[in-house]
């Protein structure tokens, strides 16, 4: 069984480079064919063209920035669409647009293709060591024949229902991760301008009953006030946000918080913090408030040490 593998960006790359270790052929493509060159040089087969690589596979796997770029792979020139064969199928690994998947997959089926939205949560380092978690949209029986191949790239790999399921369950982890990260900084800004010291207030909430689930432990760069390199860029973080309150939308959902969450990105996006990690959001609410919040690494392992 050859595999192909499209979009070998920050993702793609190690997800891609895991799919080769478990033993599975592999043919290559990306807008940047340097990209490749790992993978070329443990063994994969570069292709000039996502349908070139499409002809030659099994099994497709697309890891790519949102819909505009899976559509295009899909349905364009040269796309996946005008060269998979009847009984193979794609997996597409992007975070997506579930009203898109479904078009796509649609199109898909009539030619006798299996299209399964499978978004990955766990971040680069998840994808390096293939500690991810896969939500799989599609058919059940396709999803259960290719469980050893999905294993290659992830350590949890779930089924959740049909074509754009595995999208909803995406969207709406990352909309509760994101829109959390929301009333956080409301809260702080609160303690804080209320008289509270931050690390005081960080460990007091830590210890209620949220807290002792481990939301609040990731606050590292917010109470430190830094957010390079990041570990979830902004501008993934608004385009997240963006489809999720888009579905709502489609679905007649009221969802205010996540509305402002979206604002508040939107705002940080146009102080020019794109590529700052996606809690640089979190700032704005504290200079409405006045507040400052600058901690050092020092100080919050020593706070982070009373438990």
């Amino acid at each position: 069984m050859r595999i192909g593998f499209i979009g070998l960006g920050t993702m793609g790359t190690w997800m891609a480079l895991n799919v080769q270790k478990a033993g599975y052929p592999l043919v290559v493509y990306d807008i940047h064919r340097e990209s490749a060159k790992p993978h070329v040089d443990a063994g994969a087969v570069w292709a000039d063209s996502p349908g070139e690589l499409a002809s030659d596979a099994d099994v497709v796997f697309t890891s790519l920035p949102g819909p505009r770029e899976m559509e295009s792979v899909g349905l364009g020139e040269q796309g996946l669409l005008t060269s998979m064969r009847p009984g193979t199928s794609w997996f597409d690994l992007s975070t997506n647009s579930p009203t898109v998947v479904r078009r796509v997959g649609k199109l898909f089926h009539k030619k006798g293709v299996d299209l399964l939205d499978a978004p990955v949560s766990g971040g680069p380092a998840g994808a390096r060591s293939g500690k991810l978690a896969l939500y799989i949209g599609g058919d059940k029986a396709v999803f259960d024949r290719q469980k050893k191949l999905l294993d290659a790239i992830g350590d949890q790999v779930m089924y959740v229902g049909s074509i754009g399921a595995g999208t909803v369950a995406k969207l709406a982890h990352n909309c509760a991760s994101f829109t959390i990260r929301t009333a956080i900084a409301e809260v702080f800004a609160l303690g804080v301008k209320a008289g509270v010291e931050p690390l005081a207030l960080w460990h007091a909430m830590r210890q209620g009953a949220s807290g002792r689930r481990r939301t609040f432990d990731g606050l590292d760069q917010f109470l430190q006030d830094k957010y390079s390199p990041p570990n979830f860029a902004l501008k993934l973080a608004h385009k997240d946000i963006m489809l999720a309150t888009e579905l709502a939308r489609e679905l007649h959902v009221p969802m205010p918080l996540a509305d402002l969450t979206y604002i508040n990105m939107t705002e940080a996006l146009n102080r020019g913090w794109a590529d700052l990690d996606g809690r640089s959001s979190m700032r704005l609410q504290l200079e409405r408030a006045g507040v400052k919040i600058k901690e050092s690494v020092e100080s919050i392992k020593k706070t982070q040490e009373l438990g």
